[in-house]
This record gives structure tokens, sequence and C-alpha cells, in this order.
């Protein structure tokens, strides 16, 4: 956090909680596979300075976490409404930023956004003109609360940069709810040298124009209110582990290249010091032993071909993965090795319906997260650009369901749904939609197509 924005926010009264900070930044830097410098930085006995391999797991934990929670489609109210706010979350990249927020949420257990107005022209009495609705993504390193009740998050701060032509800018966005129910949301701009440069507010309505998403799990953390469990900080001891394993296995596969043993026979000598030559790079490959022959050995080269400990360090190995998918909050043996192959989050997780229920949980908070900032976006969109979104629209979302169902097992259920249920033309759309990958409309075309040859069998 940047002094500029701690010093304004406590200037305005506010006590800022800098203590998850320490915490968010520690899982950056395994999310982001940078050198931890107490651990992947090492000294050999001898004195030499040397680094260990990174496995990047942390990053390949939250990609997987991220998989469970991705979206198919969000439905609001009418047909037409929907098309509306897809194209509003569209024009906004949410399909993309939405998937790298959960894999963020995942790595430090928040994340945040908001509704703005861009181009918009701030008026000296809390009102503005004009201006697009548009969406700001925010992560954990540039999130404050600053009231929570009952865990949930009623006030809040966001910081970030702003480059322009001029520079780089510091801009902080504060939302605060007044005693008459509704927000007031302030924007201070602070320029290079972290001074006030330019400061704006608005009167918004009574609903929240800011939702936080956090990991479902409990916050068993210390002095991190309004902040989600970051899952990497309980994964470290385990991440370390998976490290130290791929060291053990790359020491072993150096180790095992095959060497040649030679006696001095094979070698040609100095006459005048009696020792051998200088190596080409082949003998520089060979193990030279004097004497008349080799240990144990008649002939006068033996080779040697080192064995991997490869068993050993699949065990190790396996056992880290299953340490590392508890911690994560995967449940045991998520990601393990199995004739061969290695079982990946996804695949398991369809299987273990205690997962399963974990997964619901941070479905129904990714639910609520979506669904309030749609509702922010559409009043924004009502109460500035003249639309008349109904608020009171139901929102579904549908989650892609492919990362833990098999997809011929759905087809084979949306086949026998099409076939008992002929009459309802709905499980035959589904079916074809499926089965073909097609839309919803290219579907129905074909459905109606297929119906049109068969009246015309049944003429002939």
């Amino acid at each position: 956090m940047k002094s500029c924005v701690r010093d304004k926010l406590v200037k305005m009264g506010y006590q800022v909680n800098t203590a998850p900070y320490s915490y968010i930044d520690v899982c950056n830097a395994w999310y982001k596979n940078e050198v931890i410098e107490d651990f992947h930085k090492r000294t050999t006995i001898q004195g030499e300075e040397y680094e260990i391999d990174r496995m990047n797991f942390a990053k390949r934990g939250c990609a997987d976490d991220a998989n469970l929670c991705e979206i198919v489609s969000v439905h609001v109210g009418s047909e037409s409404q929907t098309k509306q706010v897809s194209k509003m979350l569209s024009d906004n990249r949410f399909d993309v930023m939405y998937r790298k927020q959960l894999e963020h949420m995942s790595a430090t257990g928040t994340v945040a956004a908001y509704a703005r107005l861009e181009n918009a022209a701030y008026l000296d009495n809390g009102k503005v003109t004009g201006g697009k609705v548009k969406l700001s993504y925010c992560y954990a390193e540039n999130y404050i609360p600053l009231k929570v009740v009952n865990d949930e998050v009623i006030e809040a701060a966001f910081s970030g940069r702003d480059t322009t032509k001029e520079g780089s800018n510091t801009v902080l966005v504060v939302f605060t709810l007044q005693e008459d129910g509704t927000y007031k949301a302030e924007t201070f701009v602070f320029d290079k040298d972290d001074k006030e440069k330019e400061s704006y507010w608005i009167i918004l309505g009574d609903i929240k124009p800011f939702e936080v998403m956090r990991t479902a799990e409990v916050n068993n953390i210390d002095n991190m209110d309004g902040f989600g469990y970051p899952k990497i900080w309980g994964s470290i001891p385990t991440l370390k582990k998976l490290d130290l394993c791929n060291m053990v296995l790359n020491g072993e596969l150096e180790k095992g290249e095959k060497l040649v043993l030679t006696n001095e026979a094979m070698v040609e000598l100095d006459r005048d010091t009696g020792r051998p030559k200088k190596k080409t790079p082949l003998m520089k490959k060979l193990f030279v032993f004097l004497g008349e022959r080799l240990p144990d050995q008649k002939g006068l080269i033996q080779e040697y071909n080192p064995k991997i400990r490869i068993d050993e360090i699949i065990k190790c190995m396996e056992l880290c993965l299953s340490l590392f998918s508890m911690t994560f909050g995967f449940g045991s043996k998520k990601y393990t090795f199995e004739n061969g192959q290695i079982q990946t989050a996804t695949q398991y997780i369809g299987e273990r319906q205690d997962a399963m229920q974990e997964l619901n949980k941070q479905r129904k908070e990714a639910s609520d997260y979506i669904s309030h900032i749609i509702k922010a976006m559409m009043w924004f969109s009502n109460t500035f650009n003249n639309t008349s979104f109904d608020l009171d629209a139901e929102i579904c979302i549908d989650y892609d369901d492919s990362y833990i169902e098999d997809k011929n097992t759905r087809i084979e259920g949306l086949r026998t749904d099409a076939m008992s249920f002929s009459e309802i033309p709905e499980f035959t759309i589904l079916f074809i939609m499926e089965r073909l990958n097609v839309d919803r409309e290219e579907a129905v075309k074909i459905m109606e197509s297929r119906e049109e040859e068969e009246e015309i069998e049944q003429e002939d």
C-alpha cells in the first residue's frame, strides 16, 4: 500500500489495518513463482551458492481451483435484458477478468470489483453528467476494507495506477455509506510524487456499488477482517516439500549418466611426469584407476550404470501432492499417480461428494459476487444512461460442470431425456447442443430440419 493512500485514509478518520498485506505479499510471491530467498537460495558444504528449481505448483493449484467456478452463461430476467447485460459484461471483458480473479482469489483469498462512470463530468454538488458504465477489477493488495459488519464489507477503498499522457498517477476510490442509506463515492488522484492533484465525489443510491469475493473457507488468521483465507498461505510448507522432491529427482537424473571406468593402460602417460596427458572431452568422462587392473574386473574397461531411486521418489512426491491437496482445500489424493498418469484436481472432485460440498460453497460465494456486480451495473445504467433494467429480475448463473462430470456420461443422460420426453423439445435441443457443440439457435435449426425430413418420409 502506497504511503499517500494510507495517509489519506488516516486523514479521513479511518484506522488502516496493514497486517493482512504481509500475508498477501508472501502468497503472491509463491503464486508468481518468484525466488524465495531464504528457501530457494542455498549453499553447499563447500560454500558454493546454488538455486533449486521451482515447480510453480502454487499457480497450478490456483488454476485448478478456478476451473471449478467457471461460468457458462448468465441469465437476467427476460431475454432482451439478458442480451443487454451480456453486452455490458462483454464490453468490460468480464469473462476474461473473472477467470483471472478466480485464480488470484485462491492465491490471496480476496478480489473485488466496483462500478464506475468513464468520461463523465463531475459537478460540485455531487452529481454527474454523461459517462459510460464501466467495471474496475481489484485484487487483495489494492483493497482496503473500511467497515465490516457480520463479515460483510459495508465500506471499502480501492487503489490503483492510472497512466495518462502526463505520467502515472495513483488513484484512490473510497465508498462510504451515508446516514440516509445511500453510498458516496470519493475519488482522489495523486501524482508521481504522491501529492494530491485532483479529487471529486458523487452521491449514489442504496445499492452497494462494489462487491468483494472471498474464498469460502473460514479465515483463521488474526487481524484479517474483511479478507478471505489465502489458500497458498496454508500450503507453503507442502509447496516447499514439492520443490525439494523435484530437487532430489533432478539430482538423481544428473547422476544417472553411465560412467566408463578404465585403467592406466588405456591412458597415454607423459614420460617426464608419469601423469596422464591432457584429456579430450571424451576422456573427461573416464575415471582413471592407477594399477594393473580395475577392482574386481579383469578387463581394461568397466561400465557403471547408476540406479535411479524412482520408486522412492514417486512415493515421496505422491505424499507431498496429497498433503498439498489437503492443505489447499481439495481433500486427499486429488493429485496422485495412477497407472503412470497424474490424476488432476478436476477429475478427482467429480468422484468425491465431500469435495463437491466444498465446491458448492465456493460457487455460492461466486454467485453472490456476480449477481451483485450485475445489479450495480444495471443501477448505474438506469440512473446515468436512462435505461430501464428490472433491478428485481432473477439472476441465474450456470457453471461449467465439464471439469467435474464426464462428458460422455452427460451426453448419454441428455440423450435418454430426449428419447423419454420426446414431446418436450427442450430436452432434444439440449442434447443437440451438447452432442454437436453448437449454440441454441443452431440446435433449433437442426431439430426443425430433422422434423421436416421425418414428415416428408411419412408422406412418402
